[in-house]
C-alpha cells in the first residue's frame, strides 16, 4: 500500500477531510469517538444525497477494512464507506493495550456506526458486516435506527455457542492427527506450540479459505491489525473462545429486525451454512444465500459472485 503526499486538510468539528491518494477514496478522514479516532474512505460521493450509503463493518475483532475492499465496486451506484474500528488499522492504537480493554465492548464497537452517520449527516444507509463485523451489523439491525433501509449479514457471529459447535463438528472431519492436536493443546493450553499451530492452518485451509483466496493476509487480521483485541475479545483461534464474547448469543432477537436482510455465507465456512439459514428464517424479511466452494473468506475467494449476489439483493428490495 503505498502513502502519497497529503494534500489538503481542512478541519471542521470533530472530523478531518483529506485529500489522500490511498488508493482512490473520494474522501477519507478521522471521527473522534471515546478512546480516540477512527479512520475512513469514502467512494462514490456523488451519490451521498440520491441513495442509501453502505457503510462496510470489518472483521476481526481487531482486523481493518482491508479485507472488504471489494464492496468499493458499489461506489457505481451508491456511496460505500469502509472504516477501522477503534484500535486497528489507521485508527487510534493503544501503547498499552491492557488499560483501554475496558472500552472493547460490543456496545463501543455499534455505537462506531452512528458516531460516523452523525458526522457525515447520512440520513439513509445500509449496513454491511463480515464475520465479527457481521455482529455489529446484526446489533444495529436489532435497533432498527430511522433511515436503516437494509442490512448485509456476511458470515456472521451470531451465537459463540452455535459457532464453536459448528466449528467442532468441522474439526471432527479433519485428519484424526489434526484432532488430536487441538484437544491436546487446548487442554494444556499451548496455543504458541506448533503442532497446534499446523493443525490450525489445516482447519484454515478448509474453513477460512476453502479454495483459492486472493489475499492470504486474514490469518494475521490483516495489515496492521490488533491481535490483542482478537485474543481479548474472542481468543487463540477462530475455533475456541475464551474471551469477552464466549457467552455472546444475540439470536432471540433476531425477530425483531424491521429491514430487508441477506444473510450470505460459504459452503463450508466457519459460519455455517445450517446455522446461517437457520437465523435467517427467524428474520421477518431475510433472504439467505450460500456461496459455493468457499470457506470464511467469500469476498476473496469468490468475489464478483459475493458482490453479484449483493447487487442483486438491492436492487430487488430498494427499488
Amino acid at each position: 500500500m503505498k502513502f502519497f503526499k497529503l494534500l489538503l486538510i481542512i478541519t471542521l468539528s470533530n472530523i478531518t477531510f483529506s485529500a489522500i491518494a490511498h488508493e482512490d477514496p473520494d474522501q477519507s478522514g478521522y471521527i473522534k469517538v471515546e478512546g480516540g479516532k477512527i479512520w475512513y474512505r469514502l467512494n462514490g460521493i456523488e451519490h451521498i444525497d440520491k441513495r442509501p450509503t453502505i457503510i462496510v463493518m470489518h472483521g476481526g475483532p481487531g482486523g481493518t477494512h482491508r479485507g472488504l475492499m471489494p464492496y468499493i465496486e458499489l461506489s457505481d451506484t451508491f456511496t460505500v464507506i469502509l472504516y477501522d474500528q477503534l484500535g486497528s488499522g489507521m485508527s487510534t492504537k493503544f501503547v498499552d493495550d491492557i488499560n483501554n480493554q475496558n472500552i472493547w465492548t460490543v456496545e463501543n464497537f455499534v455505537t462506531e456506526i452512528d458516531q460516523i452517520r452523525d458526522v457525515l449527516d447520512l440520513e439513509e444507509i445500509i449496513i454491511a458486516g463480515h464475520s465479527w463485523g457481521g455482529t455489529l451489523a446484526v446489533e444495529y439491525a436489532i435497533k432498527n435506527e430511522k433511515g436503516l433501509q437494509a442490512a448485509i449479514f456476511g458470515s456472521p457471529l451470531i451465537s459463540t455457542p452455535q459457532w464453536v459447535s459448528d466449528n467442532r463438528n468441522w474439526i471432527s472431519l479433519l485428519p484424526k492427527k489434526y484432532q488430536v492436536a487441538i484437544n491436546k493443546h487446548e487442554d494444556a493450553g499451548t496455543f504458541e506450540d506448533p503442532e497446534y499451530r499446523e493443525a490450525e492452518k489445516a482447519f484454515y485451509d478448509e474453513h477460512m479459505c476453502h479454495g483459492d483466496c486472493i489475499d492470504r493476509g486474514f490469518r494475521d487480521n490483516g495489515k496492521s491489525g490488533n491481535r490483542k483485541i482478537y485474543e481479548t475479545m474472542w481468543g487463540p483461534s477462530e475455533f475456541t473462545a475464551n474471551g469477552t464474547l464466549q457467552n455472546y448469543d444475540t439470536s432471540g432477537l433476531l425477530h425483531t429486525i424491521k429491514v430487508p436482510v441477506l444473510m450470505i455465507c460459504g459452503e463450508y465456512d466457519e459460519a455455517a451454512p445450517k446455522s446461517c439459514k437457520k437465523f435467517a428464517a427467524m428474520i421477518p424479511d431475510a433472504t439467505n444465500r450460500v456461496i459455493p466452494n468457499a470457506g470464511h473468506a467469500i469476498l476473496s475467494e469468490q468475489k464478483e459472485l459475493v458482490i453479484n449476489t449483493i447487487r442483486e439483493f438491492l436492487t430487488k428490495k430498494l427499488n
